[in-house]
């Protein structure tokens, strides 16, 4: 099935992830809802679990290296963040919205949520999370995105 190709940032207490993801849709309009699905041995459903908190930063399609950073849990030593969540991973800056979960600071846009439902599926878990925040980067409202075929990747979650 075609799907876009994301990053989603996760926090809990001082840990911070960003993850590679493939599987997130809109599913409501009122209230705003986002769905991920995350692999339930994942560190980054771990740190959705506990805090209820996820961002999901949509790229341009020009980025596509961005992801390959992120198919693996980041190293602490790999995360410089200021008090305010500002910073690089991976030497990618970065930069916290509301939740505090990390966005990429270049996105073409970003997704922001609080976890109000959580479904286990069997190797993945359905986190349903309400939009408390989002926007766009400069130029990102009219920016092509990142899909799957994009990339020769075929899963990212």
């Amino acid at each position: 099935m075609p799907s876009g190709l994301y990053v989603l940032g996760s926090c809990s207490g001082s840990r911070r992830n960003l993850m590679t993801l493939n599987w997130a849709t809109q599913v409501a309009m009122e209230p705003k809802l986002v769905a991920v699905s995350v692999q339930s041995t994942a560190f980054t459903h771990e740190l959705v679990k506990e805090s209820g908190v996820f961002a999901l930063s949509i790229l341009k399609r020009d980025d596509r290296a961005v992801v390959r950073k992120f198919v693996k849990p980041v190293d602490s030593s790999d995360v410089v963040l200021d008090s305010s969540g500002s910073g690089t991973m991976r030497q990618v800056a970065v930069r916290a919205d509301r939740t505090g979960a990390p966005v990429i600071a270049d996105a073409a846009a970003w997704i922001d949520c609080r976890v109000t439902m959580t479904m286990p599926l069997g190797s993945h878990s359905l986190f349903v999370g309400e939009v408390v925040g989002f926007g766009f980067s400069e130029g990102g409202e009219d920016a092509l995105v990142l899909r799957m075929e994009d990339t020769r990747m075929n899963y990212g979650g």
